[in-house]
């Protein structure tokens, strides 16, 4: 259930009815993760001191029926942890939008640049167009980031494990996984972006399965 299409094709996005479920890449943040409209618990963590200080960033909850775990992304370097809190956003705004049913989601066009909304509009209504919503664990490992020089932009490669990852049809409750023989690993790559309030943006993905492992 990679969330985005698995070619070579920056920024494209799966629109399958199969499980196509992520984003991109000490301490392990392995805790459930919640998102707006979804029913669901506790509030997306504070952004660290390394983001944008001024910058009132949207309310993001994912419900407990839906673990998305993200596992040592974390730097010593405040910038890279500025790109890393907010890729992990943008991917949990994409997968509270599915489980809200909004595709629309403000929360993900205030993670994704102009160029990258539709698309990834097009990703989440590849599930709510077809009653859809996601459940399971999801875990994202592995993040690398790779800075620019100019240091408005940067480069982020993670990986995600879909093994217990699943959508269930909001009419007819059937739960369905990945298809037999499928392997679960995807490693996606990430462009992003520092906009003018100091948000680091996606500005292209790419998922390849079967290009990484535990």
């Amino acid at each position: 259930m990679a969330r985005r299409a698995l070619t070579t094709t920056a920024a494209a996005f799966a629109t399958t009815a199969a499980l196509l479920l992520t984003a991109c890449g000490g301490g392990d943040d392995s805790s459930s993760d919640d998102i707006k409209g979804a029913g669901a618990n506790s509030p997306s963590p504070t952004a660290s001191k390394s983001a944008a200080p001024d910058v009132k960033r949207p309310v993001i909850k994912l419900p407990s029926s839906f673990q998305l775990t993200f596992k040592n992304w974390t730097s010593s370097d405040p910038v890279e942890q500025a790109v890393l809190d907010d890729a992990k956003e943008e991917v949990r705004a994409g997968y509270a939008a599915i489980i809200a049913n909004d595709p629309d989601s403000e929360a993900v066009s205030f993670y994704d640049t102009k160029g990258v909304r539709g698309m990834t509009k097009q990703w989440i209504k590849s599930y709510t167009d077809k009653d859809l919503t996601v459940i399971g664990k999801l875990p994202a490992f592995n993040p690398k980031v790779v800075m620019a020089k100019n240091a408005r932009g940067a480069a982020l490669s993670y990986c995600t494990d879909e093994s217990d990852a699943k959508t269930r049809n909001r009419k007819t409750d059937k739960v369905e996984g990945n298809p037999a023989g499928t392997n679960p690993f995807v490693r996606y790559s990430v462009s992003l972006t520092k906009n003018e309030q100091g948000v680091w943006q996606n500005s292209s993905v790419r998922g390849e399965r079967g290009k990484c492992s535990r």
